[in-house]
């Protein structure tokens, strides 16, 4: 008998095929911006419930239907609540359709930092999906992937595809205090310039093109009826691009716009894939959550209904009347529910209430003669007899008291107690986090029971609705709020917060920010990086930088902080391009740093102290800046040795950073390999003198 063929050479070829076709998504869970607060102080908001549903949820059933194997959640705040979901989720059970599943826990403060860390962990092997933690997708997308591919093959500079859903140019959960602008080569699926317009009253819409887009290309398009979900495709390039301009910070408006713009510099592409079939939509504002709520009541967006139950335990059924309901709720006589409304397990209503278009969570409590209207309560919320709550939300565990008055547009947080008869105006933003607190705003009496209340000096800009009267819409027009934080953005207004903070000092957990570090200017670091880079770039006199960096803090109030944070980017841009023009790194490091030395010793006013804070936080900027280097631990090194030996930073300032907790915390520690060396020479030197000093003495 003839000896068998062998069996495994046949199926190698296949798997291998099989892998190198998989996905991997990268998850966002923080998106890096304060529309949420003041529930995002204590819960991230993609744990925040949509129809009684935690955010996330969409998300992970959405890449779950498209196909993807390797998950990887990026977590920003509150990162041990996103672990502590996720560990319990269907999603890390035997079942799970996910081959890997892998939290990443980061102190990025905005994405563009998440996006240079995530590169630099070198995980991602292959294209991949960068999506947001608040998506509701059943947009199918192998279309995409499939044009996105022969692409990618046909030209390795086709970076990225952007799915994008055509909506027409009012749809109710897009942007309106500004909208998105997309000028595209209809020809060939590219996308040449990304502006947004905001749409303020009396404001001219215009977008702003380069010459060139027209000459080279005899088509174009200008549409601004897409709804963008932040659904890309992408090569590891991109995360490249991310870690060579530290610049970037968010996805479209730094990330996209720049790359556009530069691309006779760096020759990459960018193209979109517009889908007209399936629901896409992005909770990215507290507008959108009230829209996507009701379609997901209405049905737009199945299968992803309530009565879909995708969490483990949700027994949601829908009825005729329109309404979704849990097993155990208990209703009084005369009780009404009016509209599309969702209610949850083990939720008591009293007598003569009226719930209309409102979700109400598990276990609420609500009180006889009560009127609901337009609401949103979370688990756990109590509401006492002949209280009025319209157009407002009450977190989970918040105790409304009885004959209360909740006015449209209130956002009450988490556990927050409100005393009987008390008016709550739509202006008000109420939570008992101390996360809340800042110094500039005014403490006043509030009916909170024992709490108090602030009232937000600043007012936001609001959005200009046409038909502000809708009742949909009602829950979005305040102009203050009643949270502490000045950051805090109105319900109406959240939209135009649009651009990421940078101010996480007071995460709940996996911190390295010091308080000196709260609160920074973006503008200011921004615009203050490129004016400095300009100067190096020219060869200017290095007081002619430091003339127009003093004019330009004095302006805008920059603290020390933040002007050496600039100067450290610009120098280190600088740096990176003389090494790319072939300038060896330690050479690249002196030439810049002696130079321009006088611009650093503005920075530090330590030189006459004991202690040297000043250098202690040049030195961390320096770490922060190239943690994404590819270099790091050399530049370290070399930028140490450069400042030592021209004396900006003193052998004191070295030793006191070396041990400074920040200096070694996360991925902080992990560029510092090399420079131990140095700092060993450092600290025998100064025995060597001390040792030295005490046989004088004794002499």
């Amino acid at each position: 008998m003839p000896p068998k063929p062998p069996k495994a050479k046949a199926k190698v070829k296949p798997k291998e095929e099989h892998r190198e076709d998989s996905m991997q998504a990268v998850v966002l869970a923080d998106s890096y911006e304060t529309r949420f607060r003041p529930f995002s102080l204590e819960r991230p908001k993609c744990l925040l419930p949509l129809a009684n549903t935690p955010l996330i949820e969409y998300t992970l059933e959405f890449l779950a239907h498209v196909g993807v194997e390797d998950i990887f959640i990026y977590c920003g705040a509150h990162s041990d609540q996103v672990e502590e979901y996720v560990n319990t989720s269907k999603w890390t059970l035997p079942t799970t359709p996910f081959k890997n599943f892998l939290l990443l826990k980061s102190d990025a403060t905005s994405t563009g930092d998440a996006m240079r860390d995530l590169d630099n962990r070198d995980l991602i092997k292959g294209d991949f999906l960068l999506v947001s933690g608040d998506i509701v997708s059943t947009m199918a997308i192998e279309p995409a992937l499939a044009h996105h591919r022969a692409r990618r093959d046909k030209d390795k500079n086709a970076i990225m595809t952007m799915i994008l859903r055509e909506a027409g140019v009012h749809h109710r959960a897009k942007f309106t205090s500004h909208k998105p602008v997309f000028v595209l080569d209809p020809t060939r699926d590219r996308c040449l310039h990304y502006e947004e317009i905001r749409s303020s009253a009396g404001q001219t819409r215009h977008i702003t093109l380069e010459p060139d887009i027209m000459s080279r290309h005899p088509e174009i398009e200008v549409r601004e009826d897409l709804i963008d979900c932040h659904i890309d495709i992408c090569t590891p390039d991109v995360l490249g691009l991310w870690s060579d301009n530290f610049d970037y910070q968010s996805i479209r408006t730094s990330f996209l716009f720049g790359v556009l713009k530069d691309y006779e510099l760096n020759g990459k592409t960018i193209h979109t894939h517009i889908v007209t079939d399936g629901y896409a939509a992005r909770v990215r504002s507290l507008k959108a959550y009230d829209a996507i709520s009701k379609d997901l009541t209405g049905r737009w967006t199945y299968p992803l209904c309530p009565d879909s139950n995708h969490v483990p335990g949700h027994q949601y059924r829908y009825h005729k009347n329109g309404t979704y309901q849990e097993n155990g709720i208990t209703t009084g006589k005369s009780f009404q529910v009016k509209g599309r409304c969702v209610l949850g397990q083990g939720t008591a209503i009293g007598e003569g209430v009226t719930v209309s278009e409102s979700f109400l969570g598990r276990k609420c409590q609500v009180g006889n003669d009560a009127l609901i209207e337009a609401s949103y309560l979370w688990d756990s919320v109590v509401v006492g007899d002949n209280t009025i709550i319209r157009h407002a939300i009450i977190a989970q565990g918040a105790v409304i008291g009885k004959g209360c008055t909740i006015e449209s547009g209130a956002m009450i947080s988490y556990d927050v107690r409100i005393s009987d008869n008390t008016t709550i105006s739509g202006s008000k933003k109420i939570t008992r986090s101390s996360l809340a607190n800042n110094a500039i705003a005014r403490r006043t009496k509030s009916p909170i029971g024992d709490e108090e209340s602030q009232n937000d000096e600043n007012t936001s800009d609001s959005d200009d609705h046409s038909d502000a009267s809708n009742a949909s819409d009602r829950i979005f027009l305040n102009s203050q709020a009643s949270v502490s934080d000045v950051s805090v953005s109105t319900l109406q207004s959240d939209e135009s917060d649009y651009e990421q903070i940078e101010d996480r000092s007071r995460r709940a957990s996996f911190v390295s920010q010091t308080s000196d570090e709260a609160t920074p200017n973006k503008d200011f670091h921004g615009e203050a990086t490129a004016s400095i880079l300009d100067g190096l770039q020219k060869d200017d006199r290095p007081e002619n930088i430091n003339l127009e960096l003093t004019a330009f803090r004095m302006t805008v109030n920059a603290s020390q902080h933040e002007i050496r944070r600039a100067v450290v980017a610009a120098f280190m841009k600088r740096i990176a391009s003389l090494e790319a023009g072939g300038t060896g790194t330690r050479e690249a490091i002196h030439r810049v740093f002696s130079r321009y030395r006088l611009v650093v010793e503005r920075s530090l006013f330590d030189k006459e102290t004991r202690e040297k804070p000043d250098q202690v936080d040049f030195m961390l900027c320096v770490q922060r800046e190239i943690l994404s280097r590819g270099n790091a631990e050399s530049l370290l090194l070399s930028v140490a040795k450069e400042a030592y030996d021209l004396e900006l930073i003193e052998e004191d300032g070295i030793l006191q950073w070396w041990p400074d907790i920040r200096s070694r915390h996360g991925n902080m520690a992990s560029i510092r390999g090399l420079t131990e060396q140095f700092i060993t020479f450092l600290q025998e030197a100064e025995e060597d003198d001390d040792e030295s000093e005490g046989d004088e003495d004794d002499a």
